[in-house]
């Protein structure tokens, strides 16, 4: 598994551990110690945000280093985790009863996500979160102020993804959905058609 930071890109090796490098300005590369496999503790997901990496223990538990700025590094006392996401100064944690928790910034609305359930994904783009369910519909909250989080009519979704201030979908025939600022021209998917996940 690999991801990347603003300017810091870390990689899941074999037997759990964890690889960094670029910029350390706050301590994002701060992974050395993170892997202790004897206390079933190797890492098995990773998430990169603007100046901090937060990772999956097999154990379930989060650890997370870098700009603590708002408290978007205080993961420590969750558990039952399966997958992370980090934004701009937030984090979200996805478990594996389908709810999710979130820490750091939250005057955008981001970390808004204690009544979400049956979640099977997330996402953070740098002030907004977003969440797949198991029936394919998608969840979104924080800023919107481009329309990042108009997905509420979303369906058939199978995966999401979100960034500075947009947010994509794919649907299970493959065509991509997309919401929120276009200015750059990342929303011009209309044509793309990615590989959908096969039926079970």
């Amino acid at each position: 598994m690999i991801a990347c930071g603003r300017r810091h890109p870390l990689a899941v090796l074999t037997g759990g551990k964890v690889a960094a490098t670029g910029a350390d300005t706050a301590g994002e590369c701060a992974v050395h110690d993170w892997c202790d496999v004897a206390a079933w503790r190797e890492v098995v997901a990773v998430a990169a945000g603007d100046w901090r990496i937060v990772g999956v223990r097999a154990d379930g538990t989060a650890v997370a280093t870098g700009l603590d700025r708002f408290g978007a590094c205080s993961v420590q006392g969750w558990r039952g985790l399966v997958e992370v996401a980090a934004g701009y100064l937030h984090t979200v944690g996805l478990r594996t009863d389908g709810t999710v928790l979130a820490a750091g910034r939250g005057d955008t609305g981001a970390c808004e996500v204690s009544g979400w359930r049956d979640v099977a994904a997330v996402a953070a783009g740098s002030h907004h979160t977003v969440a797949l369910t198991a029936e394919g519909r998608v969840l979104a909250t924080g800023a919107d102020k481009h329309g990042q989080c108009d997905v509420s009519g979303w369906r058939d979704v199978v995966a999401v993804a979100a960034g500075a201030a947009h947010t994509l979908g794919v649907r299970a025939d493959g065509t991509v959905l997309s919401a929120g600022d276009g200015s750059a021209g990342q929303r011009d998917v209309d044509r793309w058609r990615c590989a959908s996940r096969p039926s079970s």
